[in-house]
């Protein structure tokens, strides 16, 4: 997602928000960080596989499964995934290359928005604070980078 905003300066600022497949580490979440792979998951994921085939296996002849079960299960298998998506944090980018003159130096401002529906509105909010003064808000999830 890219977008151009004109500042109340005159000054062209860039707005980027990528998604990140990993959380980026801040010394908030270093102690915390004790994940080391991705195993427990994958070994949960074959242990469920392995219980829905042994269910489907045993199932009786005479037994007739209602279509709203396998939707069911179906929506249940995918929330999990469905939310980890949805709640991926976003990298948010504001920089400008300056006026050219010396007045206004090139500056960038760096921040995480967590939530694919969130950062429509933090990107939206951040080109408009842009707009009427000229820089990103500083109580906002931008921050200025050197």
């Amino acid at each position: 997602m890219n977008r151009l905003v004109q500042g109340g300066d005159g000054r062209e600022w860039v707005l980027r928000a990528q998604m990140e497949w990993r959380r980026p580490a801040t010394v908030e979440d270093f102690e915390h960080d004790v994940a080391g792979s991705p195993a427990p998951g994958i070994a949960m994921l074959v242990v469920a596989i392995v219980l829905a085939v042994i269910l489907v296996a045993w199932l009786p002849d005479g037994v007739v499964v209602p279509p709203w079960v396998i939707w069911g299960l179906l929506l249940i298998g995918l929330f999990f995934p469905l939310r980890w998506t949805l709640n991926r944090p976003w990298t948010v980018v504001a920089e400008t290359e300056g006026d050219g003159l010396g007045e206004h130096p090139p500056e960038r401002w760096v921040g995480i928005v967590p939530g694919m529906f969130r950062v429509r509105g933090e990107v939206t909010k951040v080109a408009k604070t842009i707009q009427r003064e000229s820089l990103p808000d500083f109580d906002g999830p931008l921050h200025p980078m050197e």
